[in-house]
Order: structure tokens, then C-alpha cells, then sequence
């Protein structure tokens, strides 16, 4: 039976009158699976409370950075200490350094880096950066791929692959997507035949290095050697997009993982601890054309904030004192081959890497957007209302990744499996 949700719903009809959607980012709106959003109390470890008092399994980490679940003590601990000396001082703090100094030594392609206050701020600063680095106006992007709501990659294909994009948004004009090039995922002779067209307009290439926005899609070797490739080859600067992988896939990120080298790094979530939080880096003879260093601006009163800091900071000293990389590789996969047999009379797909993971309703492998849109996202609704309505809470969308944490257990994931046993044997 589906759970009663009376304060949600007036909680959402108040917001409605106050709120445009009554939500503060569209994802929080469940429009992909119907319904109403639930209204959240409160979080603890693994799990969510909503305020009619139900608690729920969180495979969603709000979008990510919670990898150490809901209130770690570590966390909790270097807030606390860092608020009792202030909220914001629009001035340095050794906070700051402290994190920079952090984040330069777990990612090997970074050598400086700046604090923002988003991932969209962090991608919009870095595109700008290589522009200006470069002396080059183009911008590749991959469909599927999403850097945060920056006017010029708010764009969809055209016809061919080389086809610069259009917006998807009222409010962008379009000489704002004009400079932008929309590339196939996963296609690595798309990407040589726009660099052939194209190549010596090109300022950088931006891209999830693992997909999580069209739910979650693994690169193919193939498709990593030819990006670095062909932004070498042109004078490019190739820009991984880790604001969900970064710290997660490993340590040092997906670029650790898969042994790649990008020229600038785009981060958030994990980085922040949970607090908003962004941070662009990479190598130094870039990143000093960043103002005042450089001529390249980007500004921020709360970029730095302290509070932001401090989480991100035990956050990460949290995941290099304890690496938790094997045992959620291990929880993966054993909620994986769970997920896999409780669908298998299904046409289904489940895609997973490290502690990322989506279950796709299609028969067709999912390598890029195209393939990805062929889910049953009807199918997903259903799934993902009955999940719910046992207690395990799911990204609202087909094409969202979820996330595993370092607070979910064995048993955990013994009862997330039941519930999808128990959800999709009503399915045919």
C-alpha cells in the first residue's frame, strides 16, 4: 500500500505559493516519476526522515556529495568548530589554503586551484578560462552530458554531429550556444571528425569522464584515449567534469581511476562536504591566467566560505585517513548482481562504477544519450513509487545516477534487493 504523505503534500502546496514549482532545483520535483515530492526532517547516516516521521534508505546523498552519509561526526565536528569563529568574512582564511593544499595533493593533474561556491560556477569559470587561455571561442560538450545551468551548454544536437548546438532554455539567446559543438558520447570518430572541421577553433573539450546525468554511462577506453588525443594533437584543453565523480570513483577521481591526465578539473559535492561548494583546477600555467593572477576574471563574496571549508576539509582528510574505495566497490557490486536477478525476466540494463549506479528498463546497452532515452521511464516510475513506498528512496528520474555511501551495510543492501524482488515481480 502506498504510504500516507499528508504533511508532505501540504508542505508542497504551501511551497507552490511561494516558490516557482515549488522547488528550489527542478530535480526535486519528481515531474520524471509523477506524484509530489516528499518534504525531509532530517538525515542520519543512511537514511532520510520525512516530516510525516518515514524513513527511508538514501541511495541519494543529495545528488552525491554525501559519501560519509548523513552527519558524520567528523563533519558535524569541524562545522561546529568552524562556525564558532563565524559564518563568512569576504577575506582569506587559512581554511582555504588548508583545502587547496589537500585537493593538489589527491589529484595528480591539478597543480593550482580555486574555491567557488558551485559546480555551475566551477564550469562556467573553467570554460571561460580555457577561452581565455587559448585565444579560442569553440567549446565541445557531449549530449547527455550536464555542466551545471551555464547559458552556452544548455544546448541540444543538430542534425550531424558537428552541428553547433541550440538552446534548450527560454532566456538563451543563441549566439550563446553558437560557439558550441554537441558530440556524440562515447563516439570517438565523431569526436575526430569534429576535431578535423573544427580543431584549430577549439578551446576545450568538457566532459563527465563517467556519465551521471543521463543515468550512469561508463566511457569506453577508446573514447578517453581519443579525447586526450585529438585536444593534444589541436591545442585544446581537454576539462573533466568531476563534480560527482571526484573523490568518489577513487581518491583521486575518475581520472585516477581510468589513468587519464585532463589540463583542468571541474569539482563540487564531495569537495564541499555536503555545504555548497565548487572548485575548478589543473595545471598552473593555466590556471595562473586567473585573475589577480591573470587577466582572466572570476569573483565570488563567498567563494572560500569557511564553513564550506571546513566540511570539505574533514571530508576528504575523512576519505585519505580511511579510503572506503574497496569496500563500496564490494557493496556495488553485491547490490548490482542483487538488482540484475530481481529484473532479469525484465529487458533491463545495470550499469554501476564504484559506488555509482543506474538500472535502466531497456533492452538496448546504454553508451550514449540516444541509447539511454529508449528506457522505459513509465516502467521506472512504477519501480521507483514502490521502492519508496518501502522505504528506499531513489533519484526521482531514470536518468539520474544514485549513490552508495560509506553508512549503507550489508543489510542494507540485503533490503534494498527484497524490495526490488518484491517490487518487480508485479512486472511484466
Amino acid at each position: 500500500m502506498p504510504m500516507p504523505r499528508p504533511r508532505s503534500q501540504q508542505a508542497f502546496e504551501r511551497a507552490l505559493r511561494a516558490i516557482p514549482g515549488g522547488v528550489n532545483s527542478p530535480a526535486r520535483a519528481f515531474g520524471a516519476v509523477g506524484g509530489q515530492p516528499i518534504f525531509i526532517d532530517r538525515g542520519d547516516g543512511p537514511f532520510l526522515v520525512d516530516i510525516d516521521g518515514h524513513r527511508y534508505l538514501d541511495y541519494v546523498g543529495s545528488w552525491g556529495p554525501l559519501i560519509l552519509g548523513h552527519r558524520h561526526p567528523r563533519v558535524v565536528q569541524a562545522v561546529e568548530d568552524a562556525l564558532h569563529k563565524g559564518a563568512t568574512f569576504g577575506a582569506p582564511t587559512e581554511l582555504e589554503t588548508e583545502l587547496a593544499e589537500l585537493i593538489i595533493a589527491l589529484v595528480p593533474s591539478i597543480e593550482m586551484v580555486r574555491m567557488v561556491s558551485s559546480g555551475t560556477e566551477a564550469a562556467m569559470s573553467a570554460l571561460r578560462l580555457a577561452r581565455g587561455f587559448t585565444g579560442r571561442d569553440v567549446i565541445v560538450k557531449f549530449a547527455g552530458c550536464y555542466h551545471g545551468h551555464v547559458d552556452s551548454l544548455l544546448v541540444q544536437a543538430g542534425s550531424s554531429a558537428t552541428t553547433h548546438g541550440v538552446p534548450t532554455s527560454p532566456g538563451v539567446p543563441r549566439n550563446c550556444t553558437a560557439d558550441t559543438l554537441v558530440l556524440r558520447f562515447n563516439d570517438p570518430q565523431g569526436l575526430v571528425d569534429a576535431f578535423r572541421l573544427h580543431g584549430e577553433r577549439i578551446a576545450g573539450v568538457i566532459v563527465e569522464p563517467v556519465a551521471g546525468n543521463m543515468g550512469l554511462v561508463p566511457p569506453s577506453a577508446d573514447f578517453l584515449t581519443e579525447l586526450r588525443r585529438q585536444t593534444e594533437r589541436y591545442g585544446a584543453l581537454l576539462i573533466y567534469d568531476e563534480v560527482m565523480t571526484g573523490f568518489r570513483l577513487a581518491l583521486g577521481g575518475a581520472q585516477a581511476l581510468f589513468g587519464q591526465k585532463p589540463d583542468l578539473t571541474v569539482l563540487g559535492k564531495i569537495v564541499g562536504g555536503g555545504l555548497p561548494v565548487g572548485a575548478y583546477g589543473g595545471r598552473a600555467d593555466i590556471m595562473k591566467h586567473v585573475m589577480p593572477a591573470g587577466p582572466v576574471f572570476q569573483a565570488g563574496t563567498l567563494s572560500g566560505n569557511p564553513l564550506a571549508m571546513a566540511a570539505g576539509l574533514a571530508t576528504l582528510r575523512e576519505l585519505r585517513d580511511h579510503p572506503p574505495y574497496a569496500r563500496l566497490e564490494e557493496l556495488g557490486r553485491r547490490l548490482a548482481d542483487g538488482l540484475r536477478e530481481a529484473a532479469a525476466h525484465l529487458p533491463h540494463h545495470l550499469q554501476r562504477v564504484g559506488s555509482m549506479w543506474t538500472l535502466f528498463f531497456t533492452a538496448a546497452p546504454v553508451v550514449d544519450y540516444d541509447t539511454a532515452r529508449l528506457a522505459d521511464t513509465a516502467r521506472f516510475a512504477r519501480f521507483f513509487w514502490g521502492m519508496m513506498d518501502r522505504g528506499i528512496y531513489l533519484p526521482c528520474s531514470q536518468f539520474e545516477a544514485a549513490f552508495l555511501s560509506t553508512a549503507h551495510s550489508d543489510e542494507h543492501i540485503a533490503a534494498t534487493i527484497d524490495a526490488a524482488r518484491e517490487v518487480l515481480a508485479a512486472e511484466k
